[in-house]
């Protein structure tokens, strides 16, 4: 439906691309790298999703709001994405137990958004072109855009864990009986509640966090999160995850985490053409021949070729779409890793076995 009393809006792609649509959410103008999810629910765990983070979404399901907000589920403290576009925006919504309109939560984040506007059109438009910047804008006139599109970085070579990630290291699951150390590059609140759910005290660290400080904690496993940004960009994270392979116990990476883990082993990574964004990718398990349904958000993937050659991880996942890598283990240690999301929230949960792994890997 169109919106009364809204603004116009603009958005404008690093291509040239110029559409003219609704203003919802805060008025004003951002930008970043436009990008698309697929997923039919689960709106607001898209938009506080650190790994967002510097991104314009896309949320391709036709009608967004229609649920509302509710504060339990928040992936993060707030929204981390840059911009939102979608198509047809409710500014009511059904859910009685919602803390808020979508509309209302977007404002009080300063989300600035653009409705009204083809997303079909769009995903293809971006699937054909690949992944770019854009700039949303309900405050400027068409001919100022060009401006601040300008100023907007490319997120190939950008580091952005260390900006979302924790202040200080903090604590979830207090006197549980299993220690996990938790490196933060933008971990999910859904990853920290699978770990805690299973038993385990989390210690929480922020992502430059030397590896010394981290074992002095004494954990029993260690587990490196998602996160946004260039994975390439990250030596300071790889020479804490090269320390704490060394030392023995049990790792589990995930996302951000599994490319990380994948660099320790001399894996390259590189910028997808588009990314895998939704909650509908098939995956096979190549060690048991099983296949799952499953939650990813990611931009960057670990380099096929370099997994092919190597000597010192094996290939245990791939992607039934394109046969991108999704899971490896390393040879030798008692670590692996996956580059999708097996806390899936709000699902779906084909993955959490892969928690119950690593606990069984932490006790063994």
């Amino acid at each position: 439906m169109k919106l009364p009393d809204r603004k116009k809006a603009y958005l404008l792609l690093e291509d040239g691309l110029m559409l003219e649509g609704t203003a919802i959410g805060h008025v004003g103008t951002t930008g970043g790298e436009i990008c698309f999810n697929t997923g039919m629910t689960g709106y607001q765990e898209i938009y506080t999703d650190p790994s967002y983070y510097g991104q314009v979404v896309i949320t391709t399901t036709a009608h967004i709001g229609n649920y509302g907000a509710l504060d339990s589920e928040q992936e993060s403290a707030h929204p981390q994405i840059k911009g939102l576009i979608v198509n047809d925006y409710s500014q009511v919504h059904s859910r009685y137990n919602a803390t808020e309109s979508l509309q209302a939560y977007l404002e009080k984040n300063k989300v600035t958004g653009i409705a009204d506007l083809d997303t079909r059109m769009l995903v293809r438009h971006i699937r054909s072109k690949g992944a770019m910047n854009c700039v949303i804008s309900s405050e400027l006139d068409k001919e100022q855009l060009q401006a601040e599109l300008d100023k907007i970085p490319s997120m190939a070579g950008l580091e952005l864990a260390s900006v979302v990630s924790t202040d200080k290291p903090y604590v979830l699951g207090e006197g549980n009986g299993i220690k996990v150390a938790v490196l933060d590059l933008g971990v999910k609140k859904s990853i920290l509640s699978n770990l805690v759910d299973r038993g385990c005290e989390c210690k929480v660290f922020p992502a430059k966090t030397s590896f010394e400080e981290i074992r002095a904690y004494q954990p029993d496993g260690y587990f490196l999160s998602n996160g946004p940004g260039d994975p390439a960009v990250m030596d300071y994270s790889v020479e804490t995850a090269k320390a704490i392979l060394e030392e023995g116990k049990a790792v589990f990476g995930i996302c951000l985490g599994h490319q990380i883990i994948a660099r320790t082993q001399g894996i390259t990574t590189y910028k997808m053409h588009h990314g895998h964004r939704g909650l509908n990718h098939p995956v096979k398990n190549l060690t048991l021949g099983t296949s799952e349904i499953t939650s990813q958000n990611h931009g960057f993937a670990i380099t096929e070729k370099d997994v092919e050659k190597s000597k010192k991880v094996e290939a245990t996942h791939i992607n039934l779409n394109d046969n991108t890598i999704e899971g490896i283990k390393v040879k030798g240690k008692n670590a692996f890793s996956v580059q999708y999301h097996p806390e899936a929230s709000p699902g779906p949960h084909d993955s959490r076995y892969l928690f119950d792994q690593f606990i069984n890997n932490i006790k063994q």
